[in-house]
């Protein structure tokens, strides 16, 4: 398998799996097509081709041609400076790997987080809140996250690739699509009744027993174990943690508990003063199950072996 297909497949599963469905992906693909078409010359010479066909600024191939044949890869939650010369380790140990793939974004991936947080705002919408209010408040929050990154040496990993000549992949979206179309559809099935059955629920799933065997398993932020579920709203894509002026739009529409990888203080408050719900599925262990499902689907009858590092551990099904 080419590097160059895996990565094509990775971006076209998570399209499939979005949560805002995979009609409003294809639209806004079109309207950016529209708006690269109005672009004046030099305006275009700095546009992101990319983008018109990966819809998800924080994944893609940072390092290689994409005609790499890959056989082996060696895959990490986060990889950074440390599993970049762990690769090169394990071939020096006859142990080969021919690309490394991360979860969580480096390089211009990064530095881009903040482009796939519009997509909360329509993720939200489809839950009840209006979508003005939805775009007005992530606006704030997309500027904010913004700032944050401008400053940030984002390139380290990347450089450290290139120097081994170490082909580079990181999928954040996709990943994260999957896991919350995947869970919010196990609660919709279920109907989970309490708090606690939520927590049931997630405890029969393998990434988060292994979770929990490392203290770090799903816990009640807010609430209690026997209060009711009621609508249920998993939250764990779109880059990052939205606006915390959020929660009370979603409380009014209808939304009880939410589901959620892991929540901010600021937002753990607002959250508390609108009466919802908070269950901490656990960071690591949701992206665990996210990537797995993406590689169950990109990997398929290809043969693909894959190694586990930084906090990843592979559980097909």
């Amino acid at each position: 398998m080419k590097l160059s297909e895996f990565y094509k497949k990775a971006i076209l599963t998570g399209i499939e799996n979005d949560p805002r469905g995979k009609d409003s992906v294809i639209k806004e693909l079109e309207q950016r097509k529209k708006d690269y078409e109005n672009l004046k010359p030099k305006e275009k010479e700095a546009f992101d081709i990319e983008t018109l066909e990966n819809p998800y600024s924080d994944s893609r191939i940072l390092y290689g041609t994409g005609e790499e044949d890959i056989k082996t890869i060696l895959v990490g939650i986060d990889i950074e400076v440390g599993e970049v010369l762990l690769s090169e380790t394990l071939k020096n140990k006859n142990i080969s790997v021919d690309a490394i793939v991360s979860h969580h974004p480096e390089g211009r991936a990064y530095a881009n987080l903040y482009g796939v947080m519009y997509m909360q705002a329509d993720i939200l919408n489809r839950f009840g809140v209006p979508i003005n209010i939805a775009e007005d408040l992530m606006e704030g929050r997309i500027k904010e996250v913004e700032r944050k990154l401008m400053p940030v040496n984002h390139t380290r990993a990347v450089d450290a690739a290139r120097l081994i000549n170490m082909p580079f992949v990181c999928l954040h979206t996709p990943a994260d699509n999957m896991v919350a179309s995947y869970l919010q559809k196990i609660f919709d099935d279920k109907k989970p009744h309490t708090v606690d059955d939520i927590i049931e629920i997630l405890r029969e799933m393998p990434e988060y027993k292994e979770a929990e065997k490392n203290n770090a398993g799903p816990k009640i932020l807010l609430g209690a174990k026997n209060r009711k579920a009621g609508k249920i709203f998993v939250d764990m894509t779109g880059g990052t943690e939205g606006s915390k002026e959020i929660f009370q739009s979603l409380s009014l529409s209808g939304i009880n508990t939410i589901v959620a990888m892991h929540l901010s203080e600021e937002h753990r408050k607002e959250a508390e003063k609108n009466h919802v719900n908070v269950v901490i599925a656990g960071h690591i262990a949701s992206d665990n199950l996210g990537l797995n499902l993406l590689l169950d689907k990109v990997t398929e009858n290809e043969g693909i072996k894959v190694l586990e590092c930084s906090g990843f551990r592979r559980i097909d099904r």
